[in-house]
């Protein structure tokens, strides 16, 4: 049988029509007249749907004491105008079933207000929540828009692999995969063998699927993955994840000046889709989560981003007066606290900052004239701070090489990158959007953890 999806009937359905529903029990409430009024939600949206069981209903007697918090239910009945405040219509059932109890003394989800914290604890119950059904609701709403977004612009989308030999970053935060007997190399600690691992060789998960991503876009031209990236950041903070989903889309022929415009229109676009589809959602975080969501997703898409150089950036943080728990200099990333007040004190509103130091970036960041920065930019929110990440790419072949011995990266572990710049190399850009984080700008959530259905994180990997 197919049930008509609460959030459909909410919005469409017309007094007098016959339907079935299916979904969970948030509340029962009986009635000393001989009736129950069964609260119901299906996830399809924030509201719920309240279903009235008479009790002449066949079964009422015997099942209706079942229909408790937590409890699936099956009705089909006729839709009724409601005389209660607050709710167009209500569905008043001819039958119901309850294909599945709750035992109403251990669920844990009552009708009250739990921690975020406790809710960690039960990530396979959360989603049953307004917050959650909402968070995951919003996650779909950006998924859908950013294929659109790429789709409409004639970008492939490929997957680029989970296993990987290269380490993207040159940081060395990368999770091992291996097939060798972990209780005998822990009773030998001398240097491992790779030639006797299931690859041959040391073999990581991916930190990024940008240097794969390159190899279709200098062949088949501009293309995006959208998959999940892992890091051995071993960081406790609301902002982490060890295993994260990463947008990066690559074009060929493009400078940093394309990349910056691809990058502010990417972000606009993808917000203001989800604005228009989840406004209920958006509404529900404003006014349970952070008052300003609404307010910094509506200054994101009415405002073209003003581009900064990041020596601007220093000179105006050093010139602010502040007292930076990170101080400010020349040479040193920027930290949250820095690009917070850039974008919601300063400039209220979205920056890219452009041309950074060479010595803090990745080896694949094409090296400006200057010999001190190179083609790199970051888009800065309200709120968040860095959202997206990206670079035009090294394309001259002498200084790429000459960029990997100088982050002591051994260019023989990256011939293959290499021959993109021998066969027909071009310039080329592309940047990278933490999707997690790009959920936590549109929820207002303060813990990333809380934007991904199962958080791994340092000594997390719980369901």
């Amino acid at each position: 049988m197919a049930y008509t999806p609460v959030v459909k009937l909410l919005r469409d359905a017309q007094p007098g029509e016959e339907v079935s529903v299916a979904g969970w029990v948030r509340t029962r409430r009986d009635s000393k007249n001989g009736f129950s009024f069964v609260e119901l939600n299906d996830g399809s949206c924030m509201s719920s749907l309240q279903v009235v069981i008479d009790g002449q209903v066949p079964g009422y007697e015997e099942h209706i004491r079942e229909a408790t918090t937590g409890a699936s239910l099956i009705a089909s009945g006729t839709v009724q105008e409601s005389p209660g405040k607050g709710q167009r219509i209500e569905l008043h059932a001819a039958s119901f079933e309850v294909p599945g109890t709750a035992d109403a003394e251990t669920y844990p989800l009552q009708k009250k207000r739990h921690s975020f914290e406790f809710l960690r604890e039960i990530a396979h119950l959360r989603p049953r929540t307004n917050t959650f059904g909402a968070i995951m609701r919003v996650r779909n709403a950006a998924s859908r828009a950013i294929h659109e977004f790429f789709q409409q612009r004639g970008f492939l989308y490929i997957n680029t692999p989970i296993i990987t030999t290269s380490d993207c970053e040159g940081a060395g935060e990368m999770f091992t995969v291996t097939t060798l007997d972990l209780e005998q190399l822990a009773k030998k600690p001398t240097e491992v063998d790779f030639t006797q691992d299931f690859f041959g060789r040391r073999a990581s998960l991916t930190v990024s699927g940008q240097l794969e991503a390159e190899v279709f876009a200098t062949s088949l031209g501009s293309c995006y993955t959208f998959g999940p990236t892992f890091r051995a950041e071993n960081s406790n903070t609301t902002r982490h994840l060890a295993e994260f989903w990463m947008v990066e889309p690559e074009m060929p022929f493009c400078n940093l000046d394309d990349n910056m415009r691809l990058a502010e229109e990417f972000i606009r676009t993808v917000t203001k889709d989800v604005l228009e589809n989840c406004r209920e959602d958006l509404e529900f975080f404003n006014l349970r989560i952070d008052k300003t969501v609404l307010e910094v997703l509506e200054n994101i898409v009415s405002h073209d981003f003003i581009r900064v150089p990041y020596t601007e950036a220093i000179e105006l943080l050093e010139a602010s007066g502040k007292t930076w728990e990170f101080p400010v200099e020349w040479g040193k990333d920027l930290q949250s606290e820095h690009e917070r007040w850039l974008t919601e004190e300063h400039f209220k509103q979205p920056i890219i900052l452009f041309d950074y130091p060479r010595t803090i970036k990745p080896f694949y960041m094409r090296c400006n004239d200057d010999g001190r920065t190179v083609r790199a930019m970051d888009v800065l929110v309200p709120r968040i701070g860095e959202i997206i990440g990206g670079s035009q790419r090294e394309e001259r072949l002498d200084i790429l090489t000459e960029r990997l011995h100088e982050c002591q990266l051994d260019p023989e572990e990256y011939w293959w990158y290499l021959d993109l710049r021998r066969y027909g190399t071009v310039p080329h850009s592309g940047f990278g959007l933490g999707f997690e984080r790009f959920v936590q700008l549109l929820t207002g959530m303060v813990n990333i953890r809380d934007c991904i259905p199962f958080a791994r994180t340092p000594r997390n990997a719980d369901f």
